[in-house]
């Protein structure tokens, strides 16, 4: 938590850089409270264990309520994550729907344990518990495709790897929970051990690589663009050394007009008009699209390193498949004539009224 309160003032005006929605990335905080939750939950077990203080159906509720906010944690922090699966990242309708399901499955638990307790059925399978099971696993699948996603993006592939590996054995330590076969305490305990030390070290890492991308992510204020003719864009990024280098787009037309589209709708509009919408039924149909527009640009301009371009560095997703520019309005020129060729093209009749040009 002391790690992601330092991260989030010192990168203040990237992550905030929108005054009109504040996007404060909380993800690394959730992930904090989230292990807190592990604190909070080992305390009462060892209470448990210590003393006989409260009926069985009691430690169940009160074991059902930290599963519930562990469970509510990890989701509100995959809301977060830039490479979490696309109905998750940002999403506040599936995310709600989310938590509503979660907590409807540990209210279930708790049900079944009035009717089944602890004890084992005759397979060996504590009923009561298999819900939470099957909500761990499903959470689990989701954390570890945003982990190795993650971890890929940013070149850290050994890393993807092992939190992948490290996710897997969280899950398995939850095995004897449910599978009385499983009872071996030294070797579940052993499990836990280590699957919880290396997921806090993933922890350590994630926010490791969050600070070097954030730092190398250029201030809205610094970028410019100027579209001089069909195809022809001159860039000014001074944080990636790009000092108005020209990209000539050639033939990928597509790419060209569709950055001209997201310049426009941000020099020009006003509110949610300066997005665009980037889905099946969205005036752009794929996010395939987007990263074209970057690849382009830094294979034309021959870029690697850390001076190569990734798409959040020139587009911001606002959510419910928005995008916008992040190129201030100020910042972002077009020459007039090819202004006017653009918009009395019949494809782009809708930005006629925006340009108000004609």
């Amino acid at each position: 938590m002391a790690i992601w309160y330092n991260i989030r003032q010192r990168f203040r005006k990237i992550l905030e850089e929108d005054e009109s929605q504040k996007r404060v990335d909380k993800g690394l905080l959730y992930l904090s409270l989230a292990m807190f939750v592990w604190v909070l939950s080992g305390i009462w077990t060892y209470m448990g264990l210590e003393g006989d203080f409260a009926s069985s159906e009691v430690r169940q509720a009160v074991r059902s309520l930290f599963s519930i906010f562990n469970n509510l944690f990890f989701l509100l922090a995959l809301f977060y994550f830039y490479y979490a699966p696309a109905f998750l990242y940002n999403n506040e309708k599936n995310v709600k729907r989310l938590i509503f399901f979660t907590i409807a499955i540990s209210v279930f638990s708790m049900v079944l344990f009035q009717y089944f307790g602890e004890e084992p059925n005759s397979f060996g399978i504590k009923i009561s518990f298999l819900p939470d099971l099957l909500l761990s696993a499903f959470l689990s699948a989701l954390l570890a495709i945003s982990f190795y996603k993650t971890f890929l993006k940013r070149g850290l592939k050994v890393i993807a790897g092992i939190s992948v590996g490290v996710i897997l054995l969280m899950f398995l330590s939850q095995l004897p929970e449910v599978f009385a076969n499983f009872q071996d305490d030294f070797t579940n305990n052993l499990i836990r051990i280590i699957a919880k030390i290396s997921l806090i070290s993933i922890f350590l890492v994630l926010a490791t690589s969050w600070v070097i991308q954030l730092a190398n992510t250029p201030v809205a204020s610094e970028m410019q663009l100027k579209f001089m003719d069909w195809s022809m864009v001159k860039i000014t990024i001074p944080s990636k050394e790009i000092l108005e280098q020209t990209v000539d787009f050639g033939s990928k037309t597509t790419q060209y007009k569709n950055l001209l589209k997201f310049a426009i709708r941000r020099q020009r509009a006003e509110g949610s008009d300066q997005c665009l919408e980037v889905s099946a039924g969205g005036e752009l149909k794929s996010q395939t699209y987007l990263t074209r527009i970057i690849d382009n640009i830094n294979q034309i301009l021959t870029l690697d390193g850390l001076q190569k371009l990734e798409r959040r560095d020139l587009f911001t997703f606002i959510g419910n498949g928005k995008y916008r520019l992040r190129v201030l309005p100020e910042n972002i020129l077009i020459d007039a004539t090819l202004l006017e060729e653009f918009i009395k093209d019949p494809e782009n009749a809708t930005y006629s009224d925006l340009c108000n040009t004609l």
